[in-house]
């Protein structure tokens, strides 16, 4: 799609109106037939498509590529997998709990008996090797603990789901910069050509000043005035060529590639005009992650609630093992070698009496948090809506606003057109004409960017009513 200021007129005129049939300008025959500032309009359309290195990127290029090297989206996706493998039965307590346990001991002894009997002589024993040890495994399985097992179990799923939610909403986040980030590069692009137009407008005036000047049917004070303004006009697109570069490196690093990566972009600015607040309204109290996360959270308080009350519940726990105990004692007294084998299954039953009121304390904090997540997410809801409400004001307000610019800029190129001609002829002077000439590049300018704007505001409802990935 090539690009130039007219196109761009047309294009939006037909989006805007839909009764407007848009139709590429016709071509004349020859230069002949056209007006300098024609001259210079056509040659900005067919020539300046801007020159643009590496290769040409869409917006669905642009999305892709930003969900696919997002950090925060990685990150996002690295805790969800977290919160899923920590979504098991057994992190909830389900499961028994067995352990095996070695454990070796060697000591070396001295010993010094003296015995009451006479007929027992002393015994002295210097260096003696002792070796007992302890082998077996053990089970715990807890049986029941007032439903906190079931609590626990329900709270590990509400935190995937929430975990969910977070990278979803960065998904769509991420989405929403990296559209508004090319179609700002669109927008400067489109800034870069109105001054582009405006220079080979300028040309044309100090290519017809130097003439009438050499001639003797003009002053010299209108050829440096003309030189003044061209130089003027070629420093303002120096500016916006640096303005464009920066617009390319914001999306470079939204993509997260190499800053200085060459693209090039042939597309223009397309606003939906048929957004509706209602439906609008009614998507986001369905799906806007933000909301839906609010309210997980707000269900993660209430389970929160029922662990802390679990706790006022006896826990009873099945135990078993098994022991083996091999000794191994040189002392000179008692067993010299033995081994001993052990089997036991056991019930345990835990009641907290008092801890010092920290589960009374425990409860009241948990409920008051219950409370602090329902405000929380009302808050959350009437934020979001109140988002929704402004930005659909300023989706509305900016498309009446392209309305105006378009007619607006259509008058502002036929003034311009006039403007010349009069100036040619000496009907006008110089300040005139350059005055005529500023007020079609910023109408021109004001044109882009109320269609920027507006897509602008157009993203940001599909954002906050989660419908932009779709």
């Amino acid at each position: 799609m090539r690009y130039g200021s007219f196109l761009v007129f047309i294009a939006i005129l037909f989006l805007v109106s839909p009764k407007t049939v848009a139709q590429k300008p016709t071509r004349p025959t020859s230069d002949t037939q056209q007006s300098p500032v024609q001259r210079a309009i056509q040659r900005t359309v067919t020539l300046a498509t801007v020159p643009q290195k590496g290769d040409i990127i869409t917006l669905a290029d642009v999305v892709t590529t930003a969900i696919a090297n997002n950090y925060q989206i990685r990150i996002n996706r690295s805790q969800e997998l977290i919160a899923r493998n920590n979504n098991v039965r057994g992190n909830a307590g389900f499961l028994p709990v067995v352990n095996f346990a070695f454990q070796n001991n060697f000591l070396l002894q001295n010993l010094r008996q003296d015995f009451f009997s006479a007929s027992a002589p002393p015994q002295r024993v210097y260096w003696a090797f002792n070796r007992n040890a302890a082998i077996g495994p053990t089970a715990a399985y807890t049986l029941c603990n007032g439903f906190g097992r079931q609590a626990t179990l329900e709270r590990l799923g509400q935190l995937v789901r929430i975990s969910e939610v977070n990278t979803r909403a960065n998904i769509e986040l991420t989405v929403a910069d990296a559209t508004t980030a090319y179609y700002n590069v669109v927008r400067q692009l489109q800034r870069l050509i109105a001054f582009q137009q405006a220079l080979d407008i300028s040309r044309e005036r100090l290519e017809l000043a130097r003439a009438t000047y050499e001639v003797g049917t003009r002053s010299k004070v209108d050829f440096l005035s003309a030189q003044v303004d061209y130089n003027a006009d070629s420093s303002a697109l120096l500016t916006q060529q640096l303005s464009l570069r920066n617009a390319k490196i914001t999306l470079n690093t939204l993509l997260v590639r190499d800053l200085d990566s060459e693209f090039a972009i042939r597309d223009t600015i397309l606003v939906r005009p048929d957004l509706s607040l209602p439906d609008l309204r009614e998507s986001l109290k369905a799906q806007n992650p933000f909301l839906a996360s609010a309210v997980l959270n707000q269900r993660l308080a209430d389970i929160d609630v029922r662990l802390a009350k679990a706790v006022q519940y006896p826990q009873v726990d099945l135990l078993g093992g098994y022991g083996f105990n091999p000794a191994d004692n040189q002392a000179g007294f008692g067993t010299r070698r033995g081994r001993n084998e052990t089997y036991s299954l056991g019930v345990r039953m835990v009641l907290p009496l008092y801890n010092g009121g920290n589960l009374k304390r425990q409860i009241a904090n948990a409920q008051i948090n219950q409370r602090i997540t329902a405000d929380q997410t009302s808050n959350q809801q009437l934020q979001l809506l109140s988002a929704l409400e402004q930005s659909y004001q300023q989706y509305r307000n900016s498309l009446a606003q392209l309305n105006l610019e378009v007619q607006n800029y259509k008058i502002a190129l036929q003034n311009v057109d006039i403007a010349y001609d009069r100036y040619r002829i000496g009907n006008s002077t110089f300040v005139e004409f350059r005055d005529v000439q500023r007020n079609a590049v910023t109408a021109q300018t004001r044109l882009i960017d109320a269609s920027f704007n507006a897509k602008s505001a157009e993203i940001e409802l599909l954002r906050l009513s989660s419908t932009i990935t779709k």
